[in-house]
């Protein structure tokens, strides 16, 4: 910078010393050109240090080469002749989304001249990526799903088309769930279940739910079984994404600064516990054994895990009975007060962000219930989150600034969170937060109640939901991590996963608690690590 500004100030200067020569002025221009031009010296270290630089990258491009063709046959070997058949199959999903994506084309030119937005970018364009992943399937699903709980990794406009990826998948016959557990489970099923309901509960692209009843004790249980292939689907696909980020890391090591082969590693690790039933029961009695220390099991439940009839493939478990939180009519039917349900379904969930080995990181509608004896359910632990006690320290603090609309604190809590090598200006930061804020009151909500008969005509079954603009509420979210990577902040996975949680809570307080404030209630307890320490000591030296 410093030789660029003098060289700026010389030639500025010099034009008046040259008025006082007699040369012509031709000659004054060309000499100012001249010394303008960089000196053959110069340019030539210039051009040597640049191909030094060149063949420093190949070098170590050259050594790095071997590892990444082993990388590359390791995997083939693991993925075996299942890859080829997922190649087939990825092909028949490029092939059907590409002749969706020719014909909204040919409708979208005869229009308009211009070609829209969001078909530019042809098959990688947000839409029609979300499309081929849905049509990929139970990897690229999960994929998807990644994509949009994890804004501070990808663009915006593909964070949110992935708020649309379904997880729906057409039942498989039930002799097929038949022999998978006579195959896990290694006994007479008959001799476990008093019987199995063939007609499944749900049914999505990893896992199909039935409904049983226990043998001996006659207890009312869920089979929850993996479907067949689904980890040979996985394995190919997770190693097919995996190679392909190696080989990008490869060729462009600027991407090396992003950990793309970190991110994809994570994903697979995470996709795999998923898949994983005996990870799912360790998080569930987890989960049961933080309700029973902190003496909440009259407050709230997880269903019972029956170990003898579970396996990595197929998960046991005790049903529950309930309503969602979002049915306005069937919860009233059931406490008097749907205010104080809220509340507790709060406390619950705040105090296991500390005081649990991990959180539940999916309390949507389906996982979130009111059950029928009044007691909050937590259901479905696949999807679970672990926060690190500085993260939650941070969280703590943006949560309590957030309450207080207190933007110099919530900047200062954001960069604690966040990882950065720049010096934040904290002022600058708080007045951006301030802008994106005060816009929160702003979002349009509405409560719609639907009417529907019962089997038996009888009688009508009335539910409420809240339909807030979800695209609203992720441009917020959106909005505060964009302005926070402008001052080079970048924040780990977990934030992205309470953030989306809260928005889920901040529905159901719309609904159930409209004049409800949620993060300044005195009847919800966002606890402090050390307020939590100390608690559980009390309840650990009481015996419970």
């Amino acid at each position: 910078m410093a030789i660029s500004s003098v060289r700026g100030a010389t030639s500025a200067g010099f034009p008046l010393l040259f008025n006082y020569s007699r040369r012509p002025a031709m000659t004054r221009s060309v000499r100012l050109r001249n010394f303008n031009r960089p000196s053959r010296r110069t340019l030539v270290l210039a051009r040597y240090s640049q191909a030094s630089d060149i063949s420093t990258r190949f070098q170590d491009s050259m050594e790095k080469l071997p590892k990444l063709v082993e990388d590359i046959i390791q995997t083939s070997i693991n993925t075996g002749p299942r890859g080829a058949l997922r190649l087939a199959q990825g092909i028949q999903a490029v092939v059907g989304v590409g002749g969706e994506w020719l014909t909204d084309l040919s409708k979208a030119t005869n229009a308009s001249s211009a070609l829209p937005p969001n078909m530019q970018l042809g098959l990688l364009s947000p839409l029609y990526l979300r499309k081929l992943f849905e049509r990929l399937g139970a990897t690229y699903i999960k994929l998807g799903q990644f994509i949009a709980s994890a804004p501070t990794l990808f663009p915006t406009e593909y964070v949110q088309e992935f708020q649309n990826c379904f997880d729906r998948a057409p039942a498989i016959p039930f002799n097929e769930i038949e022999a998978i557990l006579r195959e896990e489970l290694q006994r007479p099923l008959d001799s476990i279940y008093e019987y199995i309901d063939p007609v499944p509960v749900a049914s999505a692209s990893i896992a199909q739910v039935h409904g049983a009843r226990l043998k001996n004790s006659q207890q009312e249980v869920v089979i929850k079984v993996l479907k067949p292939g689904i980890e040979d689907i996985l394995v190919a696909d997770l190693n097919f994404v995996y190679i392909v980020a190696r080989i990008l890391e490869f060729l462009n090591p600027e991407l090396r600064r992003t950990s793309l082969v970190g991110i994809v590693r994570d994903i697979k690790d995470s996709m795999l516990e998923e898949v994983d039933f005996q990870k799912e029961a360790t998080n569930i009695e987890s989960f049961r054994r933080y309700l029973e220390n902190m003496g909440l099991e009259r407050q709230a439940k997880a269903p019972i895990v029956y170990r003898h009839c579970s396996s990595r493939r197929v998960l046991t478990m005790e049903r529950l009975y309930g309503v969602p939180l979002t049915d306005l009519d069937s919860i009233r039917s059931l406490v008097p007060d749907p205010e104080l349900t809220l509340v507790t379904a709060l406390n619950v969930w705040f105090g296991s962000l500390i005081a649990c080995d991990n959180f539940h990181a999916d309390v949507h509608a389906g996982n979130l219930w009111l059950l029928r004896d009044g007691r909050i359910g937590f259901l479905d632990f696949g999807i679970v989150g672990r926060i690190s006690p500085k993260t939650w320290a941070a969280m703590e603090a943006f949560l309590a600034s957030f309450a207080n609309e207190d933007y110099e604190s919530m900047a200062t809590s954001l960069i604690e969170m966040g990882a950065t090598e720049k010096n934040v200006d904290v002022s600058a930061f708080a007045r951006d937060l301030e802008k994106i804020f005060s816009s929160i009151q702003d979002l349009d909500t509405e409560v719609v109640v639907a009417t529907a008969r019962t089997p038996d005509a009888s009688a009508a079954a009335i539910s409420a939901n809240v339909i807030v603009d979800e695209r609203q509420m992720n441009a917020l979210f959106l909005d505060v991590v964009r302005v926070s990577e402008s001052y080079g902040l970048k924040f780990p996975r977990e934030f992205a996963l309470l953030m989306k949680q809260l928005l889920y809570f901040d529905r159901y307080t719309r609904l159930l608690a409209p004049n409800m404030n949620m993060l300044q209630d005195q009847r919800i307890t966002i606890v402090s690590n050390r307020r939590m320490r100390r608690s559980m000591g009390e309840y650990s030296s009481s015996g419970l």
